[in-house]
């Protein structure tokens, strides 16, 4: 395998280390299929699996690297929805006695919902 990461800081290197040691098992597990489909060369013992990232290509690490931002955006997403799933449940579901005469309103751009009543 050749080692284009020539161009690769160190400090990104250790940032992604560092994010795939606070993942859950399950994502990690999946970094290491995308290691395991490259045939990287990887060592396991019983604390664990250690990859010297350093070694890996850049195509590589830019691979592992849109799975950890695939995963930061889905988790993103899911505490924008139960946020607005919480503001929806504020509206209709607690005892208001405006809550026919109320519009509730999602800003697609933010993760706020507001709530108007006539």
């Amino acid at each position: 395998m050749e080692n284009e990461n020539q161009t690769i800081e160190p400090e990104f290197l250790e940032e992604i280390k560092n994010k795939i040691e606070k993942i859950n098992k399950y994502h990690q597990l999946e970094v290491l299929k995308i290691l395991v489909k490259h045939n990287c060369k990887i060592n396991e013992n019983k604390s664990g699996v250690y990859v010297n990232l350093s070694f890996l290509s850049k195509d590589i690490i830019n691979e592992v690297n849109e799975y950890i931002n695939y995963i930061d955006d889905q988790e993103n997403s899911l505490i924008t929805f139960e946020y607005q799933k919480q503001e929806f449940q504020n509206s209709f579901f607690i005892d208001n006695e405006d809550k026919d005469n109320s519009i509730v309103s999602y800003n697609k751009g933010t993760s706020a919902a507001a709530v108007y009543t006539k």
